[in-house]
């Protein structure tokens, strides 16, 4: 009896095991394609963060179905991480994209994405440090107004999340993530304001030049006229 017990034992641990090593390499299959991606987006290339973020909605679609018999294996966290990289992505890519189109700025929701409410937090959350990072090129740009809007955005998410006060066993963390970003959030607010004050400043010493600037020497006041 023992030993039938063991083997069904046995059996469905060598399952798991085998689920939980094709689920490992799905999932770092997913965070591969979304950093390409983000690389992508940073260099202002869509067509090729596109293609990575729909490669990384396969997989997520395919882990989906790999642990259906399997939940425990499924809420072990590398699969909660897969899920918080395509958030991060996808919200990424739909702000960036529509900035680029100039449409009105939406964001792909949890259900449509097919992951879980904590990791889609989570991923928002690590979306602030990417739009800082686009903040920073937009001042090097001297996109002065972009960064404005840009800045307005992270925000939006941090009070967003702020919002979501609930244990750590439930966010997953979520709390770290959101201090992470209100310190992101005052740095890249105190660059933005530092950028506009040094472009006000040298637009009124080109103004102040620009009225004191000598007039041109003409022929009559050298002496060298038509006598």
């Amino acid at each position: 009896m023992l030993k039938e017990i063991s083997a069904t034992i046995r059996e469905n641990f060598e399952e798991k095991d085998r689920v939980r090593e094709e689920g490992l390499k799905i999932s770092r299959e997913i965070v591969r394609e979304c950093r390409t991606a983000t690389f992508a987006l940073h260099g202002q290339d869509f067509a090729k963060a596109k293609n990575s973020i729909e490669a990384a909605g396969k997989a997520i679609g395919k882990l989906d179905a790999l642990f259906g018999r399997h939940s425990d294996i499924y809420h072990a966290g590398f699969v909660e991480h897969a899920q918080q990289e395509y958030s991060e992505i996808s919200v990424l890519y739909s702000l960036l994209e529509e900035e680029e189109e100039e449409k009105q700025k939406t964001l792909p929701s949890p259900e449509a994405l097919g992951v879980g409410y904590s990791a889609y937090l989570n991923g928002l959350g690590d979306v602030v440090g990417e739009l800082r990072r686009h903040v920073l090129d937009l001042i090097r740009a001297e996109s002065l107004g972009k960064a404005e809007v840009f800045l307005g955005i992270m925000e939006n998410i941090h009070a967003a999340l702020m919002d979501f006060d609930y244990p750590d066993a439930i966010t997953r963390g979520l709390r770290r993530k959101t201090d992470v970003s209100r310190a992101l959030i005052e740095k890249t607010r105190g660059d933005v304001i530092n950028a506009i004050q040094q472009k006000k400043l040298e637009t009124a010493m080109r103004e102040l030049e620009a009225r004191f600037e000598p007039a041109p020497v003409t022929e009559e006041h050298t002496g060298q006229g038509s006598r």
